[in-house]
């Protein structure tokens, strides 16, 4: 039996809610035999419920899943879908790493989410071009805020690498820089 560690963040941690995530989110542990303690964090901001989930098993293989929606037990079986989709995705290569035991790949096999066929490609629906202008990361920041996305790649005036910057949830801007 998989423990559970379950905090709020501007939420109270009823009893009800806690016995629901321990139940959906306990579906994980059906696919492994040795699951650490699986930590859930319940934050409600701006109106949100946010659920994030954070699944340790055995061999250093760590499952996470975050879900945001208006309404905390929506989150939470969005979040339990998310979970599962990572592991049929990744089922293969699962249960080369617990060749010895420990990755249930029945419990794959009773659940009704599709899987991905192994040789299928992903398809790609659209393909965008554009011009990537020498520009700094402060310009870069304003213009993908002029044009209202949430990321801009550009290439740094300085170094001639191709970057991007992002708008992080939390506000403020990342930025991945290309690198050898």
């Amino acid at each position: 039996m998989a423990t559970f560690t379950v905090r709020g963040k501007n939420i109270e941690i009823t009893p009800s809610l806690r016995e629901y995530v321990e139940k959906r989110v306990g579906k994980v542990t059906k696919y492994f035999e040795n699951v650490g303690d699986i930590s859930v964090l319940l934050t409600v901001s701006k109106g949100r419920h946010i659920v994030e989930v954070t699944v340790p098993v055995q061999g250093g293989i760590l499952l996470r899943g975050e879900e945001a929606t208006m309404d905390m037990y929506t989150s939470i079986d969005l979040v339990v879908e998310k979970l599962e989709r990572q592991i049929h995705k990744q089922k293969t290569k699962l249960a080369r790493r617990f060749r010895g035991g420990g990755f249930k790949a029945e419990a794959l096999q009773s659940s009704v989410i599709p899987e991905k066929q192994e040789d299928e490609e992903y398809k790609v629906v659209k393909t965008k071009r554009f011009i990537v202008k020498p520009m700094d990361v402060q310009e870069a920041v304003m213009q993908m805020n002029l044009l209202n996305h949430n990321f801009f790649v550009f290439r740094d005036s300085e170094t001639e690498e191709v970057n991007v910057v992002y708008k992080r949830t939390d506000g403020n801007y990342g930025l991945i820089e290309s690198g050898n």
